[in-house]
């Protein structure tokens, strides 16, 4: 995963396998704030920022992929090209998604779980 201290907001699996990274923004402020991005490019295979219909898209770099969001749904309006991640990276990452993935849908179905097997 990044560096030690940073979580990104949204991880998932493309529809290809690919490693997907989602920063959700919510204001100019926010965007413009924010300085750690930068260090998730080289943990996914696409880059993705998530907005709502009134952000000012023109802020977004234009070679990372803009997904539109509102309460009801969210819509890709632009496919990143693909980075490919390094093999042995991309192993650990699907491995740590998938152990991450079925720890929580145990939590669900085992609200008594202990909280060391918790994601």
């Amino acid at each position: 995963m990044p560096t030690r201290g940073l979580r990104v907001d949204v991880l998932g699996l493309g529809p290809k396998g690919e490693l997907w990274v989602i920063e959700c923004k919510s204001s100019r402020a926010d965007f413009q704030s924010d300085s750690k991005w930068q260090g998730y490019l080289e943990w996914c295979d696409r880059y993705f920022w998530a907005v709502d219909i009134d952000f000012p898209t023109e802020l977004l770099p234009a070679e990372s992929g803009l997904i539109i969001a509102d309460s009801y749904g969210a819509e890709i309006i632009r496919m990143p090209d693909a980075q490919k991640l390094a093999p042995a990276r991309r192993k650990v990452m699907v491995q740590k998604f998938a152990t991450h993935a079925a720890r929580r849908l145990q939590a669900l179905r085992d609200p008594g779980l202990p909280p060391e097997l918790l994601p």
